[in-house]
């Protein structure tokens, strides 16, 4: 990557060129725009699905666009008319209403002043002839009456003036519309109501009818985001809407007048880009998205890319465009751009790949710059990115920190010393996307005490939610085959001290380390933090947020970590973390004994194990636990 500042990247005009790492979703744009497909975009938030979306619009011929006029109906004003023509046509077409109307207003005005002023000269000659009966008054409040009623009424020319309900007469793209968060209203179409329905004096029925989004999305596109969150009517109409690729549109409300009013159907052939998370495709219409996929395409959304040459120079593209696009903050150095890379890597949370959420990381990108900006330097340097880690730090990094500051200041977890039963476990706080996480502490104690009745049982509290209850079981099974003690007649308590709503599995080794050193009266070391789900023939299996978790142990001021091995690749630190750190990757859930139990003496920690010497070391296991090989 040949370049010193961002200023050197070129940066391509078409919106379609300018979508990172998506090239399986922009292949399948390119062939919706020539065939006017229908897709459907799932992914996490901040991947460019909207970006998708616009870049389809812009692909489609600018030459089909047409202007929609309603016109009032002499048989049924109730029923107002529809007409469609080219582009650029109905601004003429209402322009020459308009002025015929204007002319009939002219006269209008004359009658608003000469009657009144024909009125008042009557009664100044009434008054001259007859002063004792004073008519001059009298003619001077018909006059007022006159004028005023006058006034109210519209003329007819006025009355017939078309209303322009799609205007494409400055366009020079097909339209892109976002219905995200569209009420019903908006996104079909609406009657406004009239409060003055009679006398004249009430708005002609089509000139209070509104467009709604999909009609304004004719020969576009019309991209809806989270598009479960619409109510199964609004997509039952939408489907309608669909397949007539035409809606009439009546007032939404059954209160208004609006309601009486339903024009004739309205053109609204438009291209649907729906997207959503995972969720969205369990809550969607079932119709609605069987109407997708048979006329269109679905596209999984990818959230990391290969980490690789050609796609770090699409990364440093990206910041490039971001700064473009924003405006406001200098370019980057080359070692600025290196930084943002290296903060890809480590939200990708998968080794060898770059994160492709990429509308949180030009919050960070905007954050440098703004520091950079304030400096007064010419270019963002390293040093700005590294900073603006801590300025643009999200919630859920922000709210681990106060709960690690909390759990300090009241000794909730301990960081020196040895304590039976008690274990430092690390979690996350995901945020929605899955990106934003926040690494903290979890300290897990257990006990392990006579069975109240026949059987025992694993009584767990902290609110455990499915996955975290299932891991709970897990641990149970693996102690119920390997542990050299009956333990028919043991109750297992576990607790997750501070903490609510546990879910996920990345607490299993933490669990059976806690279990183990109060069944066999072994402290465990309080400097030390694990992380790691297991399987129940006590193989550490790889979990998420491996980083964070770490970030999360250095800021508590824990030294060493535990975590599987398989996440050793995962993991992307600064320089000063993973010196101040020490990672133990492990895999057999003796591994972690023999690191966290004082007196565990059944393997060196040092020992590396070998795959093939699994089932070796779980034999050897067994016999240090008393059972027979």
């Amino acid at each position: 990557m040949e370049f010193e500042t961002t200023r050197d990247i070129p940066i391509p005009s078409r919106l379609v060129d300018q979508v990172i790492g998506q090239e399986p979703s922009v292949a399948i744009i390119k062939k919706a725009a020539i065939q006017r497909r229908n897709v459907l975009l799932i992914g996490d938030p901040g991947t460019g699905k909207s970006m998708l979306g616009q870049a389809l619009a812009e692909l489609l011929p600018r030459e089909e666009l047409e202007d929609i006029l309603c016109l009032p109906n002499q048989n049924d004003s109730h029923t107002p008319r529809i007409m469609t023509v080219p582009g650029v046509e109905g601004r003429k077409i209402v322009d020459h209403y308009k002025q015929l109307a204007r002319k009939t207003d002219q006269q209008r005005s004359m009658l608003l002043l000469g009657i009144p002023a024909l009125v008042i000269l009557v009664g100044l000659a009434l008054q001259v002839t007859n002063p004792e009966g004073n008519p001059i008054l009298f003619a001077i409040l018909v006059a007022l009456v006159a004028f005023f009623v006058i006034g109210q009424f519209r003329s007819r020319r006025e009355n017939l003036v078309p209303k322009l309900l799609v205007d494409n007469s400055e366009s020079n793209s097909a339209p892109f519309n976002d219905a995200t968060g569209a009420h019903a209203g908006a996104l079909l179409g609406d009657v406004r109501h009239d409060p003055f329905q009679s006398g004249g004096l009430g708005t002609p029925a089509h000139d209070r009818v509104e467009a709604g989004l999909i009609h304004k999305s004719h020969k576009g596109v019309l991209y809806i985001d989270e598009v479960a969150t619409l109510n199964q009517k609004t997509q039952q109409q939408l489907l309608t809407a669909m397949q007539d690729r035409q809606l009439s549109i009546t007032g939404r409300s059954e209160l208004s007048s609006g309601a009486m009013v339903r024009t004739e159907a309205v053109p609204c052939d438009f291209v649907l880009v729906a997207s959503g998370n995972i969720d969205t495709v369990r809550r969607m219409h079932p119709a609605l998205r069987s109407r997708i996929r048979g006329y269109g395409y679905e596209i999984a959304v990818n959230h990391v890319m290969k980490d690789t040459m050609e796609n770090r120079r699409k990364l440093v593209r990206f910041v490039a465009q971001e700064i473009t696009n924003d405006g406001k903050i200098p370019h980057f150095s080359r070692a600025a751009v290196l930084a943002i890379i290296l903060e890809s890597k480590k939200r990708a949370d998968r080794k060898h790949h770059l994160t492709l959420r990429l509308r949180d990381l030009g919050g960070m990108i905007r954050a440098a710059g703004d520091l950079a900006r304030e400096e007064g330097v010419p270019f963002v340097e390293a040093r700005h990115v590294f900073a603006s880690r801590n300025l643009a730090r999200s919630l859920e990094n922000q709210i681990a920190d106060k709960q690690i500051e909390r759990k300090k200041e009241y000794k909730i977890f301990e960081t020196v010393g040895n304590i039976i039963g008690r274990v430092n476990g690390l979690a996350v706080m995901a945020g929605d996307s899955g990106a934003a996480r926040g690494g903290h502490i979890t300290p897990i104690e257990a006990t392990v005490t006579p069975a109240q009745g026949t059987g025992g049982r694993v009584i767990a509290t902290g609110s455990l939610r499915v996955i975290a209850r299932e891991s709970v079981q897990n641990v149970s099974a693996w102690f119920k085959k390997y542990a050299g003690t009956d333990i028919r007649n043991l109750d297992f308590h576990i607790q997750f001290l501070g903490v609510h709503g546990i879910d996920g599995d990345s607490a299993s080794i933490t669990i059976a380390t806690a279990i183990m050193s109060d069944l066999e009266g072994l402290p465990v070391r309080q400097d030390l933090a694990m992380t790691g789900s297991f399987s129940v023939r006590g193989t550490v299996l790889p979990i998420g947020g491996a980083t964070a978790k770490i970030e999360g142990a250095y800021e508590a001021g824990v030294k060493e970590v535990i975590i599987p091995r398989t996440n050793l690749e995962d993991v992307v630190l600064e320089d000063k973390i993973r010196e101040a750190v020490k990672i133990h990757p492990v895999e057999t859930l003796e591994e972690v004994l023999s690191i966290a139990l004082v007196g565990w003496s059944t393997r060196s920690r040092d020992i590396e194990l070998d795959p093939s010497t699994k089932l070796q070391g779980m034999r050897s296991s067994r016999k240090s636990l008393g059972f027979p090989s």
